[in-house]
């Protein structure tokens, strides 16, 4: 079964115009013509471009997809390249958790301090206004 641009944007997720930019970019190789010459896609295109979709979720920028789908192209031979590319992201990736796990951290830190100075058990303190009598922030 052949799908539309329009479908296979709905089936994705992806915009209508991030399709087109990636089969123009060549990121989606074998693109096929219907008799109006529109673009149209098979169950296999569709896989490679969720694929697309979840490397640049990683991440991943043009340049990077492009190297990435060159590498596809050799076949089994560039699967340690591959895998080298997909280790370095996971990296980035876990890094960027941490940093989020830290932001959600203080976020959960200050609620909980603005319910105890709500609720009587600490007194209000800032580090931007200015000290009051006692006040040791």
């Amino acid at each position: 079964m052949l799908y539309s641009m329009k479908d296979v944007c709905k089936r994705t997720g992806m915009t209508y115009e991030t399709l087109k930019f990636y089969c123009n970019q060549g990121l989606v190789p074998h693109v096929k013509r219907a008799g109006n010459n529109y673009r149209v896609f098979d169950d296999r295109d569709i896989a490679w471009i969720e694929s697309l979709g979840c490397l640049k979720r990683c991440g991943m920028g043009i340049r990077e997809m492009k190297a990435y789908t060159a590498l596809c192209f050799q076949g089994e031979a560039s699967i340690p390249a591959r895998k080298a590319i997909l280790q370095k992201k996971r990296e980035q990736l876990l890094e960027r958790i941490r940093e989020l796990e830290g932001a959600v951290d203080y976020i959960d830190w200050k609620q909980g301090f603005y319910d105890d100075v709500l609720s009587g058990r600490i007194p209000y303190e800032s580090n931007l206004l200015p000290e009051e009598k006692g006040s040791a922030r």
